[in-house]
């Protein structure tokens, strides 16, 4: 994991097309700007899990049964 320090108003740059900024500090939270091209999902970390899951649930739902090999 790279960790960075940025102060507000501050960003750092993913790609060529993804730029994050610091928009806020306040106590221990930190308000942040995501600027992506519309085609890049972004997603909080537990929205992202969610989704994740349920796609998991639908795929298990959607697949046959294995059937045991022919004796």
């Amino acid at each position: 994991m790279l960790v960075l320090a940025r102060k507000k108003n501050e960003s750092i740059v993913i790609r060529d097309d993804v730029v994050v900024t610091v928009v806020e500090v306040r106590g221990d939270k930190v308000r942040i700007g995501i600027e992506a091209p519309k085609e890049v999902k972004v997603h909080r970390r537990e929205v992202y899990d969610a989704i994740r899951q349920a796609e998991k649930r639908a795929q298990e739902q959607s697949d046959p049964p294995s059937e045991p090999p022919a004796e």
